[in-house]
């Protein structure tokens, strides 16, 4: 009987060993079948990602070199630009800003294809991670698997099948080294989930800059649009006799000059009218001028104020700011003021707004496709006084306009003054 219960004991600590072996390999299997095919995953992505590196840096050079020409044009144009003002010369700087803006594009061209490798790379790396992620957690499913299948087996019994205390002390120590893998495992998962955030939060801010890159593609496609309409009305002038010429440089400055005059002379005459006690009292209720973007500027500013790559500065000193705005698109009084000047002969000549302020400050709106207010009324802050023009040929764009925008000036008792001084920054 006795001799039957140490037979039944020792085939019980035979299988026990068996079990614990059959761990012990099982588990060694395991780790190298997923760390082979991590490995050769990994492998193929890394190379991905290596060719993805070699054709950015292929763009990269193709960007620097484009900028060097960039640069170049630029130079030219400032060169132009400090000698005498006159026709030949004003064509001579489109000619340098039509390139100019051409190799612009085709830097930015190249730019968003570099921005989309940019992109294409950091989904690779994403997925490498993720995989690195599915990895870890496979192994560490393995791990408890088989722990927990075996955890039956005591040490006591691992020491009754093992001849000698080394034996045992070898398999402690391993079972000691596997749960240290486990460990490792969790905090190789846990840096993996960081890294896949960081690479999340990169490939976000690489698709916003690749949508900024096309936005700002799409304002040097209509900028080159306007300077193509500039270079055209400057080639027609450019085939007029000298003395038609002449004499239609001269009717362009006159209007302008008229222009100057009958704001600077209403301001004056406003000025004096505010003197009267109702109109005194309905201009101290609007408190202090502190003056809003009558449009929008997020599309851009296409001139400014005195600007040297005005394409008309061989004519007259631009006295504003244009900003790009869609035809037709509204403006709003930016500050509560009087209507002193509504010139609008629902024709293709020049169509302008002003509004006198507080503080000496009045503003003008140019090439206005529609009024919504008449002279000698009163308007509040952000209210929609007129519409812009001046897409060429339109009605109110005048005979100076290269595409749809709002010319708006700012000025102090009179006299111009650059508007960004008066404007919130963009």
């Amino acid at each position: 009987m006795y001799k039957n219960k140490n037979k039944i004991r020792k085939s019980k600590l035979i299988l026990v060993s068996l079990l614990v072996i059959s761990f012990i390999f099982a588990n060694f299997f395991i780790i190298s079948t997923l760390e082979v095919k991590a490995d050769d995953e990994v492998e193929e992505i890394e190379q991905d990602i290596s060719e993805l590196n070699e054709a950015i840096e292929d763009r990269r050079r193709d960007i620097d070199t484009l900028q060097k020409e960039i640069d170049a044009y630029a130079a030219e144009i400032k060169t132009k630009q400090k000698e005498a003002r006159g026709l030949s010369n004003q064509i001579a700087i489109l000619d340098n800003q039509i390139t100019k803006v051409n190799l612009d594009m085709e830097s930015t061209e190249a730019k968003i294809q570099q921005t989309k490798l940019e992109i294409k790379k950091t989904n690779l790396e994403i997925q490498n991670i993720e995989d690195k992620i599915k990895d870890n957690k496979e192994k560490i499913g393995e791990y408890l698997r088989l722990i927990y299948k075996n955890d039956q087996v005591s040490y006591l019994e691992v020491l009754l099948v093992n001849e000698n205390f080394s034996d045992f002390f070898d398999q402690i120590k391993y079972t000691q080294n596997i749960h240290q893998d486990l460990k490792n495992s969790l905090t190789k998962l846990n840096i993996n989930k960081n890294d896949l955030e960081v690479q999340k939060t990169n490939w976000e801010q690489k698709a916003e800059l690749e949508q900024k890159l096309k936005d700002e593609l799409q304002q040097q496609k209509s900028e080159l649009t306007e300077k193509n309409t500039a270079q055209e009305i400057l080639l027609v002038q450019a085939r007029l006799t000298e003395k038609q010429y002449q004499n239609y440089q001269y009717q362009l400055q006159l209007e302008q000059q008229q222009i100057n005059s009958e704001l600077s002379s209403l301001e004056k005459s406003v000025r004096e009218k505010m003197e009267e006690r109702d109109v005194k009292e309905r201009f101290e209720g609007f408190g202090p001028a502190r003056l809003a973007w009558p449009v929008s500027p997020a599309r851009g500013i296409t001139a400014y104020f005195h600007d040297p790559d005005y394409p008309f500065r061989y004519i007259f000193e631009h006295p504003g700011v244009d900003v790009r705005a869609y035809q037709g698109t509204p403006i709003q009084a930016p500050e509560s003021g009087y209507v002193a000047r509504v010139k609008f002969a629902g024709n293709t000549s020049y169509a302008y707004v002003m509004i006198v302020h507080n503080d000496g400050l009045s503003t003008v709106f140019g090439h206005v496709s529609r009024v919504y207010v008449k002279e000698d009324q009163f308007v509040t802050k952000g209210e929609t006084v007129a519409l812009t023009g001046g897409m060429p040929g339109t009605t109110g764009a005048g005979n100076l306009s290269t595409g749809p925008h709002l010319h708006f000036e700012v000025r102090l008792n009179g006299i111009p003054v650059n508007p960004l001084e008066y404007l919130p920054a963009i």
